[in-house]
């Protein structure tokens, strides 16, 4: 939804298109979805061009060298932690907060959103002290195949971003419930922040500080996005501070929601972590090759999957509490459809095109033209999942409405020992690129698991009503 009522846009061209916009997507939830869609897309583009733009800066001052691998090993479990606790709080949070505001209003909601930020500030205090805790156990595990010196590197900027756990852990909370409320903008856009901050930094002292100044830059930016989108959210009338008011049912339900969605994301979110192990044990530079050969891949699914993820889980919530199943079903099945209309062809360009656009964008400086080689053919093998992972993420969003936490929880414990398998099959035959492969059947897997537990579950939904009518 566009914000025709902006101020200083009274009477402007963009006030009559804004308003004829939400004209149109009101007219039935397929649009509606659309245009939140389309809104989220066009924002998170332009935050994702910032994001390759850090990438490119990043690939000419490092290369695929020891200090770029230092820095994604010791950046993988502090944002493996958000996915797993503030992700898994919001898919939670947001179908019960959508039905708590439609029922008890404002001040209701409110209560909802305090209760589950208090949850959410000691949840992930608790989980930094355990990840300082645990460091000398766990950074070796991860980084194993890493020299002493490297593994040195590695800890120094676990430290260093270690904080941004509990900073940007709020900050998806924040931006969950301006989406919530269909106000998409803004949360769309911050996560350009951080990548801008991160370039500024790089360009201007990543020769002095190394690769400390991508650290420093992503500390940096992490705490701008907080700082934007708590701002926002106080602006539409919201309280920041974490209370507790008791363990009323609303707060019951999405805790109830929460440990088995977390559990599933614990699991399916260790993908990354044990991708990047498994890639350290192949020698170095083959971190970052996994990393910079995913790019263009994430650039995609982080724009399409945030976009319509994020559109039709309001949507979604709204119908399932009204009761409409055939709606439902209409819904689910229109999206995939059109999903796999749009991302099949895009699957086989970028498997066509995967070379030279990686000598585009990457090949420079300390990027080698035998890196554009062993690039291209991650990005190829990680392209395969495109069109699984789209149809993946409607299902499990509407698994999350329908508050079926349970059955995402034993997909993501098959998906994850599918990917330990796949990966060491398919790295003793195709290195680095076979962790990219494994994950694309991974995908296919866990898409054919959820599209059938929503088709039975809405089965099941739609012969109870019509038992009670």
């Amino acid at each position: 939804m566009i914000d025709s009522k902006a101020p200083g846009l009274k009477g402007s061209v963009w006030m009559r298109a804004a308003a004829e916009w939400n004209r149109w997507t009101g007219v039935s939830v397929n649009r509606g979805i659309f245009g939140a869609a389309v809104i989220i897309a066009v924002f998170t583009v332009l935050a994702k061009f910032v994001s390759v733009a850090k990438d490119l800066v990043v690939a000419r001052i490092f290369g695929t060298s020891d200090a770029v691998d230092a820095f994604l090993i010791a950046f993988v479990l502090p944002s493996f932690a958000i996915a797993v606790v503030a992700g898994s709080l919001n898919n939670a949070l947001i179908p019960v907060f959508v039905r708590v505001r439609q029922t008890g209003g404002r001040a209701a909601g409110q209560r909802l959103l305090s209760n589950l930020t208090f949850v959410s500030v000691a949840l992930l205090i608790g989980i930094t002290v355990l990840l300082v805790a645990l460091s000398p156990a766990l950074l070796p595990l991860v980084g194993s195949g890493f020299a002493a010196d490297k593994l040195s590197l590695t800890r120094s900027l676990y430290f260093l971003l270690l904080p941004t756990l509990v900073i940007y852990g709020l900050s998806t909370t924040w931006s969950a419930v301006l989406n919530a409320d269909r106000r998409f903008v803004l949360a769309a856009l911050a996560p350009g922040i951080t990548p801008a901050i991160t370039i500024a930094l790089v360009a201007g002292l990543g020769f002095r500080w190394g690769i400390f100044s991508v650290a420093a830059g992503t500390l940096a930016g992490f705490i701008l996005e907080a700082a934007l989108l708590g701002g926002a959210l106080k602006r539409h009338g919201f309280s920041l501070l974490p209370r507790w008011h008791g363990f009323d049912p609303a707060t019951r339900q999405v805790i109830g929601q929460f440990a088995p969605l977390m559990s599933g994301a614990l699991l399916m979110s260790s993908s990354t972590v044990i991708d990047q192990s498994m890639a350290a044990l192949l020698g170095s530079g083959s971190v970052a090759a996994l990393n910079y050969g995913n790019k263009i891949v994430t650039f995609i699914l982080g724009v399409g999957s945030l976009a319509i993820g994020t559109a039709v889980l309001p949507f979604f919530s709204r119908m399932i509490a009204a009761g409409d199943w055939a709606g439902t079903r209409h819904t689910f099945y229109t999206y995939v459809r059109l999903l796999a209309i749009t991302t099949i062809p895009l699957t086989l360009l970028l498997v066509w095109l995967a070379e030279p656009l990686t000598r585009l964008i990457f090949e420079r400086g300390n990027f080698t033209a035998n890196d554009t080689r062993v690039v291209s053919l991650v990005m190829i093998c990680f392209a395969l999942q495109l069109p699984f992972y789209m149809a993946g993420i409607i299902g499990v969003r509407l698994l999350n409405a329908l508050g079926k936490g349970r059955p995402v929880m034993l997909i993501c414990i098959v998906n994850m020992i599918a990917n330990v398998v796949g990966n060491y099959v398919l790295m003793r035959k195709l290195g680095v690129a076979g962790i990219a492969l494994s994950t694309a059947i991974v995908y296919l897997l866990s898409c054919a698991q959820v599209c059938y537990v929503v088709s039975t579950e809405l089965q099941k939904r739609e012969k109870t009503t019509n038992q009670h009518e």
